[in-house]
């Protein structure tokens, strides 16, 4: 692709909300310009789906193929794609006489490159919710989403004695794809509470009136038949001295051991928000998914006048609702932009908010059923918190007790989450350890600040920036005479 300066609608992410919505923005004639971190678009859930090894269509199934017919049309949409590409920074411009719209730094191969866009439209994705146990940073402990991009991406798996734990569909779908290639899974951890199914029966004619029942209950009844499942678990830890060798676990007060090669973790997905918090996008607190979420309205709009999200990063609810938001927020930027009126944006729209209704019953059944325990969200002891500066939970419980009151004030004792992830693996447990320590609301407790750039950046990359009217015009104001 000939590198692009200038775009109406800039679109971060090639997932099934980025793609849709890309296709749809263009198509209505809106200049479009999709930026994606992976190689190839799919994103997290159809993952590799234009070169993944695995070519046999029942391994990984029939849903995962569906991300195929994303990316035809977006081919032949005429929108500008870049793959490869790490957006590190948005900002509006600040100089006088701006036009206006946002300036987006992004790197690509190590090469920096600034770009104008009057559009923004975040389909960031989700992210696997923090599963902080004793040993998880052990080599052979990763998350069942982590070894799904391995078996998407490479056609490989991480070792032969396997063991998935947690809770939640993804965990089971990934030991069915497992078992579809032929790997032997030999146990499921299951750490949903006792008593769970009743409080989300209130929920449930939403979920029989959904596309998942049928899928779901097949699905469990195939993993069920093929691998052992040990209900009830209430605590979990990985064993090992340079690599995971065993996993320990309790069920109803007893203890046993399990030899294996990897421990898979999984307690759910939350929004991907870290680039959205950066730009200024008010956040809130989900108390049924326990975690942050952009505030958006139905047509995916912020309180950043021209920044809109789409898809999973506003909030949890699947590939194919995540799909036909991205097309909604299409129809929302291309109103904004001047291509539609309200009129047309309402009509045109209305099949894919009919399709967005329909993928998303069931989702509270889901969200009640499949909550994470407390135990499991918020350790105790030694368990690492934050990853990138190895901080421990003991260590943050300490520093509420003198006197920290927030995540952002507990940067200057700890330093959590100014690690190169820049809290995306660490602040839903932050927030909600200090919270439980403190006795109050995690809305109360708040969340990370963040700054750009948003992640790792060089100094040879700043340096090789090239100069825009913005930077120009900065200069030329510090020469002039006060």
């Amino acid at each position: 692709m000939i590198e692009m300066t200038q775009c109406e609608l800039l679109i971060v992410g090639a997932g099934p909300a980025g793609l849709a919505a890309a296709t749809t923005a263009a198509q209505l004639g809106i200049k479009t310009l999709l930026l994606d971190e992976q190689q190839a678009p799919g994103g997290q859930i159809y993952r590799a789906i234009t070169e993944t090894p695995v070519k046999d269509r029942a391994i990984l199934g029939e849903d995962y193929w569906h991300g195929a017919s994303l990316v035809e049309p977006f081919k032949q949409s005429g929108a500008h794609y870049q793959p490869g590409a790490t957006v590190w920074a948005v900002a509006n411009h600040t100089a006088p006489d701006a036009i206006e719209g946002f300036e987006v730094g992004y790197s690509v191969a190590g090469q920096a490159h600034m770009l104008h866009a009057t559009h923004i439209l975040l389909a960031t994705g989700a992210q696997e919710r923090p599963f902080p146990i004793p040993g998880w940073t052990l080599p052979g402990v990763m998350t069942a989403g982590a070894a799904q991009i391995l078996l998407k991406s490479s056609g490989l798996v991480a070792g032969k004695r396997t063991v998935l734990a947690g809770s939640g569909p993804l965990l089971y779908l990934v030991a069915w794809q497992y078992l579809n290639a032929g790997i032997v899974v030999d146990a499921i951890l299951e750490t949903t509470p006792p008593g769970r199914l009743a409080k989300a029966l209130p929920h449930v004619w939403g979920f029989l009136r959904s596309p998942y029942l049928a899928k779901g209950l097949k699905l469990l009844r195939e993993v069920k038949s093929r691998v052992r499942i040990i209900k009830g678990v209430t605590s979990l830890e990985a064993l090992g001295q340079d690599k995971l060798e065993q996993v320990r676990y309790t069920v109803g007060g007893k203890t046993e051991t399990i030899a294996v090669d990897q421990l898979l973790l999984h307690q759910g997905v939350i929004p991907n928000i870290n680039l959205a918090q950066a730009a200024g996008v008010e956040q809130r607190w989900n108390k049924l998914l326990l975690c942050w979420e952009p505030a958006v309205d139905e047509w995916g709009n912020t309180n950043v006048e021209h920044i809109g999200i789409a898809g999973d990063g506003g909030g949890i609810a699947g590939a194919l609702a995540a799909e036909n938001s991205g097309r909604i927020a299409a129809y929302e930027a291309a109103m904004q932009l001047g291509k539609i009126d309200r009129a047309q944006r309402n009509t045109q729209s209305t099949h894919a908010r009919t399709q967005l209704q329909r993928a998303i019953r069931g989702r509270e059944f889901f969200d009640t059923l499949y909550q994470a325990p407390d135990p499991f969200r918020m350790p105790t002891g030694d368990t690492i918190v934050c990853r990138c500066e190895e901080i421990t939970a003991s260590q943050v419980r300490e520093t509420v007790k003198l006197g920290c009151p927030g995540p952002n004030q507990m940067k200057s004792f700890l330093r959590c989450g100014m690690g190169p992830c820049q809290g995306r693996f660490c602040s839903v447990t932050v927030t909600e350890l200090i919270a439980q320590e403190r006795g109050v609301s995690p809305e109360e407790v708040g969340h990370y600040r963040l700054r750009f750039p948003t992640k790792p950046l060089t100094l040879g990359e700043l340096a090789a920036l090239p100069q825009t009217d913005d930077s120009r015009k900065a200069v030329i104001r510090m020469k002039k005479p006060v």
